[in-house]
Formats: C-alpha cells, structure tokens, sequence
C-alpha cells in the first residue's frame, strides 16, 4: 500500500507560479513510479508529469516547457513547478504512484491522492 497526500493548490492569475507537493508514505521502494494527472470539470482524467525511480520524467504536451516534475531528497515526496499557468490549466490536481512496466503519463495507477484544487484566472 503506498498512501499519497497532496498539497500546494491555490488560485492564481495567468502567468503566475505554483508548486504543488505530495508527500507519499507505505511501501515506496526502487522501481515506483510518481505522477500528477488533472481533471477539470465535464473532462476526463489526463497525465500531466511522471518521474521514475531514475529520475526520468515524461509530460503532456500541453504542459512541456511550463512545469517540471521532481523528487525530494529523501525521494518520498513529488513536486510540481508550474509556470506560466493558463486558464485552462485549471483542474484537480492528483498525485499517483504505482509500479507499470514502463513510466509515463499514459501508464496506469492504482494509489491516489485525495486531490488539490489549481484555479487559474484570466
């Protein structure tokens, strides 16, 4: 069991900051996986940023050059810089891990975060 706690959510003008962070607990060992997805109202679920055990990480291509997904020193906890925020980065968003064959923003997951609200205004 791994146990996924987000936080960081706010409401920011576009163009602005923010930096979420998750904090994950329980059986976190080599080979996990860690990701952000988002869903924003009447849309489906999407993978915004992973990062694998190595330090590799994959994005959607609507955030590519905007955020960065990283790791902690003690590797237990995931962050997201998000930059240059646009309107329709607004969503939900939730910290995932699990361990797929391969890590990217289309693998699945099966331990989630309760979610944090991200609110961009224009």
């Amino acid at each position: 069991q791994v146990q996924l706690v987000e936080s960081g959510g706010g409401s920011v003008q576009a163009g602005g900051s923010l930096r979420l962070s998750c904090e994950a607990s329980g059986n976190i060992y080599s080979g996990i996986c860690m990701g952000w997805f988002r869903q924003a109202p009447g849309k489906e679920r999407e993978g915004v940023a992973t990062i694998d055990s190595d330090g590799s990480a994959d994005y959607a291509d609507s955030v590519k050059g905007r955020f960065t997904v990283s790791k902690g020193n003690a590797k237990n906890t995931l962050y997201l810089q998000m930059h240059s925020l646009k309107p329709e980065d607004t969503a939900i968003y939730y910290c995932a891990a699990d361990f797929p064959g391969f890590c990217s923003v289309v693998s699945d997951f099966g331990y989630w975060g309760q979610g944090t609200q991200v609110t961009v205004s224009s």
